[in-house]
């Protein structure tokens, strides 16, 4: 008689890796044609061994379900479809510069060969076409003294004589920004070309016009993160809009950008349509039928974290409504319906980024349900004919996949680009919870932390930057808590006061006190967890953050100084003083502390963490990186001088090639890496001295 086989217990699912975190298919945003029937996206892979990246574009029907994803054989970024059914992308030209292409498609793929668009003496760093696909816009940083698109360096303003230096006025604004130089007088400006048979002819148009003639100096795109939401073609092509900041010595302090609208035909000075406003105005959206242009703008100079209101401009009689001006959320992204009925918006909403439809005849906001359970962060919205929506969805547990609404229902997934991979990875769950922080306000965080892991785990404390920002639900490949879940860590993310997604008053409540009501929330809002959560070991505990994040890594070290076994302090704020005098966005500091140091010194000094470093005792690992003009490298290196100098358990991971972020795939394997090696030592040092 034979002997039955014995089940052989399944092997539980591997924890995710920082490996998993790097090499994970990522999607890029797609396009779409104009009749809604095909979408064109890229999905990068990166090489496990050498951390290569491998772009891949797919073509993918919308018009048929269950169609599908057709690769298509060809290099090349920033791909958009022409009015003319072509898809159109920057790649090399024959000079080796980056130019425009163009390229036939149809539902199988490509339907022709490439034909290069443009071919400039400069490289071409974005475009834009006009619905018709009958005129370009090309932009580049070319010095402003120029009229003509491929004027050569003669016209920079560089400093006499034959060495490298770069010479700065006193009155030229800034000298260096987020994790550049600045050339002086030269800025990224935008030029209109025609289009005939595909290829761009005549003379590149100026449409911020010649310098001194009053139309603006300063950056389209706007420089550090401007990108072609800032251009926007109107529906018959005969007209520009774009977003600029005036350059020059306010620039420093200024978040005033304007919409500008430029003659796609002849040129010459641009209109401001925003003069009035002095603060922010950008995302300029023109509906489908000419009528109208959506836009948002915040209320006050110097505040780059205000209210973005959408704003509804009608182009005939000039007249312009506040349309969301009674909704208490911040909108970062307009789309129309192509009936020009509906705008469809995103905005933070506690810790969800859903997307709104708006009315633009009343101005009535309704949150749209488009995921079964929660939203997560939704992007990318794309609305189609037929009441479809395109857009892309990710969260805590799973980075982006493409989804299509019909009907204003609830989505379904187009793609499962990394899905696959993930279900394969221990799962974890991600709990929201709510509890009463400083002044007795709700605030509102999160705990990430291994479905199946028995046991008690220690608990890592995440701390967001901005700080008016957020440890929201979505997906990120830097800060991100899954990963540092799958250690075997609890981690707890708060959305502290100054957070985004709960309302203008709450947000702006982190203005001159930044050292208060955080760190007060932060008290509670672990305490909280450690109520609501009986698995995680509190007396197992380590904290850390970047940016303001880090800044309250260093605030802690001498404020909670027997709290924690450990901290990890990225890019933080050390010493207010010498921040103020050499960071570079000054209307940043002078917003949140009401003025600049001269002004405010003592506000600057009581949340000031160099005059607590006697108390400082909480082991402390520093990263930072050379070229981080926000929070000079040179923070990092004070802090890690005061726990040198009190003999505190430290380490320093300094990036030469990084900025504010850590962005290159090897250097963030090396962070997680050193970062987890740190926890380790703290948390778990029986299981760190194993692995060493």
């Amino acid at each position: 008689m034979a002997t039955p086989l014995l089940a052989q217990p399944e092997e539980p699912a591997p924890p995710m890796s920082a490996r998993d975190l790097i090499t994970l298919p990522r999607l890029g945003a797609p396009t779409v044609k104009d009749d809604g029937t095909l979408a064109v996206y890229a999905v990068t892979t990166i090489s496990g061994g050498d951390y290569s990246r491998n772009s891949q574009l797919y073509l993918r029907r919308l018009d048929r379900e269950g169609a599908e994803a057709v690769p298509v054989d060809l290099e090349g970024s920033s791909v958009a479809f022409g009015g003319d059914g072509a898809l159109y992308y920057l790649a090399n030209g024959d000079a080796g510069t980056s130019q425009v292409w163009r390229v036939p498609v149809n539902a199988s793929g490509l339907a022709g060969k490439p034909s290069q668009v443009t071919a400039l003496g400069r490289g071409v760093d974005g475009f834009k076409l006009s619905p018709d696909a009958s005129r370009i816009a090309i932009w580049a940083a070319v010095p402003r003294a120029c009229t003509d698109f491929a004027c050569d360096d003669s016209a920079k303003a560089y400093a006499p004589g034959p060495g490298t230096g770069r010479l700065y006025q006193g009155d030229g604004g800034f000298i260096r920004h987020w994790d550049s130089w600045e050339t002086p007088g030269t800025v990224s400006r935008v030029f209109v070309m025609p289009v005939r048979n595909g290829k761009a002819s005549g003379s590149p148009i100026a449409v911020d016009g010649p310098a001194g003639a009053g139309g603006p100096n300063g950056d389209t795109p706007t420089a550090p993160f401007g990108g072609g939401e800032d251009i926007a073609w109107s529906p018959d092509g005969t007209a520009l809009y774009f977003v600029a900041r005036e350059a020059g010595a306010q620039e420093p302090y200024s978040v005033n950008l304007d919409i500008w609208r430029a003659d796609a035909r002849q040129g010459g000075v641009p209109t401001n349509l925003t003069a009035a406003n002095e603060a922010l105005d950008a995302l300029p959206t023109p509906s489908p039928d000419g009528q109208y242009l959506a836009y948002v703008a915040m209320a006050r100079p110097g505040y780059e974290a205000d209210r973005q209101v959408v704003m509804l401009r009608d182009l005939t009689s000039g007249v312009t409504t506040a349309l969301t001006k009674d909704f208490d959320r911040s909108f970062s992204s307009l789309a129309w319906t192509p009936d020009s009925r509906w705008i469809v918006a995103t905005a933070q909403d506690v810790l969800d980024t859903p997307a709104f439809r708006i009315d633009p005849r009343t101005g009535t906001v309704e949150r749209l349900d488009l995921m079964a359970g929660n939203e997560a962060h939704i992007g990318n919205v794309m609305p189609l004919h037929g009441e479809r929506l395109l857009f892309t969805r990710d969260s805590i547990g799973a980075p982006a996949e493409l989804y299509m609404a019909e009907g204003w229902e609830q989505a379904k997934p187009l793609t499962m680009l990394a899905t696959e991979r993930m279900g394969e990875l221990a799962p974890v769950t991600v709990e929201r919870f709510s509890f009463a922080g400083a002044n007795g306000d709700t605030v509102w965080g999160q705990i990430t932390k291994l479905a199946d892991r028995p046991g008690k785990m220690p608990v890592v404390l995440y701390v967001h930057g901005g700080p008016q920002g957020s440890f929201n639900d979505g997906w990120s490949t830097r800060w991100n808590p899954r990963v540092v879940a799958s250690q075997g860590y609890a981690v707890v993310s708060v959305d502290f006061h100054g957070s985004t997604g709960y309302g203008q008053a709450f947000t702006d409540s982190i203005r001159r006190d930044w050292g208060g009501k955080p760190l007060e929330d932060l008290k509670l809002g672990l305490a909280a967890a450690l109520r609501q959560d009986s698995q995680i070991d509190g007396s197992r505990a380590c904290a850390m953050g970047a940016s303001y994040g880090g800044y309250m890594m260093n605030w802690i070290a001498g404020q909670w100084p027997d709290r924690f076994d450990c901290l990890v302090q990225h890019d933080g704020l050390f010493d207010m003083r010498s921040f103020y005098y050499t960071t570079e966005e000054l209307w940043f500091p002078k917003w949140d502390f009401g003025g600049s140091y001269a002004d405010q010194k003592a506000l600057y000094e009581k949340w000031n963490p160099v005059n607590y470093v006697e108390n400082w005792q909480t082991p402390m690992l520093v990263v930072t990186g050379e070229k981080d003009f926000r929070v000079p490298y040179t923070q990092g290196i004070a802090s890690f001088t005061a726990l040198q100098e009190r003999e505190i358990p430290s380490q320093l991971l300094v990036f030469p090639d990084e900025n504010h972020w850590v962005l290159d795939l090897a250097n963030s394997m090396q962070w997680h890496q050193t970062v987890f090696a740190w926890l380790d030592r703290w948390l778990m040092p029986d299981e760190a001295a194993a692995n060493e």
